[in-house]
């Protein structure tokens, strides 16, 4: 048996080539690429969010976070203040509880829930209006317990477990700036 390359007509691979490059503009993009934001939106200012919580540096963490998750997009300049630009992010940390969820043998928590209640507002500065907002954001996580740990509130247990809170912030910081760029 002999075997033969299969040889495509040239029309149709032509054909083929012409169909590519007309859908290649159909609109779809990369999640996490796209933006809703008005294209005169160049430069936003991420100034400190406010922490109503006794959780120490809980702010500081989390507009760090906030603010390099936008510059990780690469698309915006982010300022650490509202002067000079075009778009203000407001952010305030009402709420920071923690509740056991799961508990060892021996009736010891071993996997903690915070969940943290935040207002976020990204408010464009030359139309003067809201662009996105979330007065109510609600933001949980689950963590496993350290050995031994037993916490009472959220201070105490990120006193002792700053990886977790480092964890919960970038969590944080992602789902904010996703859902402002993409609409959600």
């Amino acid at each position: 048996m002999i075997v033969r390359p299969l040889r495509a007509p040239i029309g149709l691979l032509c054909a083929l080539s012409v169909c590519g490059l007309l859908h290649g503009g159909c609109g779809y993009a990369l999640a996490g690429r796209g933006s809703f934001l008005p294209d005169y939106i160049q430069t936003i200012g991420v100034p400190g969010f406010v922490n109503r919580t006794p959780v120490f540096n809980l702010e500081t963490l989390l507009t760090q976070k906030v603010r390099s998750e936008f510059i990780g997009r690469g698309r915006y300049r982010i300022l650490p203040d509202a002067n000079g630009v075009d778009a203000v992010l407001n952010g305030e940390v009402v709420g920071a509880t923690l509740a056991p969820i799961s508990f060892s043998a021996g009736q010891l928590a071993s996997r903690y829930a915070l969940t943290l209640t935040a207002r976020v507002e990204l408010h464009d500065v030359r139309e003067n209006k809201t662009l996105w907002e979330n007065q109510g954001l609600i933001f949980r996580q689950d963590f496993e317990a350290q050995s031994g740990e037993n916490a009472q509130d959220a201070a105490a247990f990120f006193g002792h477990d700053t990886n977790a809170l480092e964890r919960m912030s970038s969590d944080f910081a992602m789902t904010i700036v996703s859902a402002i760029l993409e609409a959600f």
